[in-house]
């Protein structure tokens, strides 16, 4: 792309036409369950952006699948594979999708997992869900992918998208990584908000990229995680939190207050950080 070969809207036609070629035909690796209608215009867009201002960094024009919990306030579904949610519309994007589409990501679709990131039952089956079907293992098409975050990790396996998020609680991004072949992260609780992600343990969630290399891992962990800074109040006198953005300025007009009853009630400042960031 940055030599000019390749544009935003051609990656995403090559990569739709390969996801109809043995996505929905023939293996049917059945990972995407629901694909992007805007996808082609907002790389037309990114595109048109690069050539007057130039990149907004390594993920622009690049195109990335989500889970199916992880909402997006466009015209995609967000039900955690489940039939219960269709036609449920999340008032905004998560966390992790605004900051994707701030960093210049073409978000392609979502992916099929295991239904309710495997909450379902305790006998649910790894890569399954009522609304997307089966999800098989691209190296071997009657192997388990493991899950929760089966197609995130087949789509990437199957080189059906650069990058694709999962989510985790216990496993559900690394181990599908490994069954799959990929690198797979599950960062530091509190990292990566979860705000926007269909929650099972607040203690234990987060988001995170699933991705063939370890530079791709590295460049899509970097624009999506916010760095939290605590910094003295001068007027107040009092510390407050900034969260700084993907280009690394500080966004001065969201700061938390960290007052005496705080750091005595045991302030968490990360969950206190995604409110702020996200209000």
């Amino acid at each position: 792309m940055q030599a000019g070969k390749v544009n935003a809207q051609k990656l995403v036609k090559l990569y739709l036409a390969r996801i109809r070629a043995i996505d929905k035909a023939g293996p049917r690796i059945n990972s995407i369950i629901e694909l992007n209608p805007d996808a082609l215009s907002i790389a037309k867009m990114l595109d048109a952006e690069r050539k007057i201002k130039g990149p907004r960094g390594p993920l622009h024009g690049i195109p990335v699948l989500l889970k199916d919990n992880i909402a997006t306030a466009d015209k995609m579904q967000t039900t955690a594979g489940s039939l219960a949610l269709l036609g449920v519309k999340p008032p905004r994007d998560a966390f992790v999708v605004s900051r994707l589409r701030e960093a210049g990501a073409v978000i392609l679709g979502k992916t099929n997992l295991s239904e309710w990131a495997n909450m379902r039952s305790t006998r649910s089956t790894s890569g399954w869900s009522a609304r997307g079907g089966l999800t098989k293992n691209p190296y071997a098409l009657d192997r388990n992918t493991s899950g929760s975050s089966s197609g995130s990790a087949a789509a990437i396996a199957a080189s059906l998208a650069a990058i694709a998020v999962g989510t985790e609680t216990d496993g559900s991004i690394t181990s599908p990584a490994h069954v799959n072949g990929l690198v797979g992260l599950k960062p530091t609780l509190g990292l990566i908000s979860r705000n926007g992600i269909v929650p099972i343990a607040h203690s234990q969630d987060t988001a995170g990229p699933m991705t063939a290399t370890v530079r791709d891992q590295n460049m899509s962990t970097a624009s999506t995680t916010a760095s939290f800074t605590v910094r003295v109040d001068p007027v107040a006198d009092a510390p407050t939190l900034r969260v700084a953005t993907a280009a690394g300025n500080e966004d001065s007009a969201i700061g938390l207050r960290v007052n005496e009853e705080d750091e005595r009630e045991g302030l968490d400042i990360t969950s206190h950080g995604e409110t702020a960031y996200n209000k």
